[in-house]
């Protein structure tokens, strides 16, 4: 089935916040502990999606009416990528990003920051962003990578 990527409304929070959350039990617990995703968990009610929705630049990957993946552009710094397990690894995430950039470029945003977990470090790695540093938040890693817009990814 065809998948489209498009801004998200406020009806779509409930979906989004269900494929985050399934994401990080599912996908981000083979490299977090328990108590960071229920932390990180907390960030992501249909609530706080919604609230998320009226701040920042959010995208959802839609396959018929299902919400299957997220991402967000907050000023140049790209947040809350995710795709709901059961359809990853088939370019959803790649047309989530290459949104994420198209809206950035419109906004003569000259490179995207993500701080990446330890589990999407390889995705966007093989999307151009490289590592510039470690971030800790208590025992939670996250790395923060970089990429140009200038250059091809």
């Amino acid at each position: 089935m065809e998948c489209t990527i498009r801004p998200a409304r406020e009806d779509d929070a409930d979906g989004i916040s269900g494929v985050i959350l399934r994401a990080l039990r599912e996908t981000n617990a083979k490299d977090y502990t328990n108590e960071i995703i229920e932390r990180v968990e907390r960030g992501f009610s249909p609530d706080a999606v919604r609230q998320l929705i009226g701040k920042r630049s959010v995208f959802v990957a839609a396959i018929g009416s299902r919400v299957v993946g997220t991402a967000s552009l907050d000023g140049s710094v790209v947040r809350t990528v995710f795709v709901a397990p059961d359809v990853q690894a088939r370019g959803i995430g790649k047309r989530l990003m290459a949104e994420v950039e198209r809206a950035a470029r419109e906004r003569n945003i000259p490179a995207l920051t993500v701080p990446s977990s330890v589990t999407a470090e390889i995705f966007y790695a093989r999307l151009g962003f490289s590592a510039v540093r470690d971030s800790d938040y208590g025992d939670e890693r996250t790395i923060v990578m970089e990429r140009s817009l200038n250059d091809p990814p």
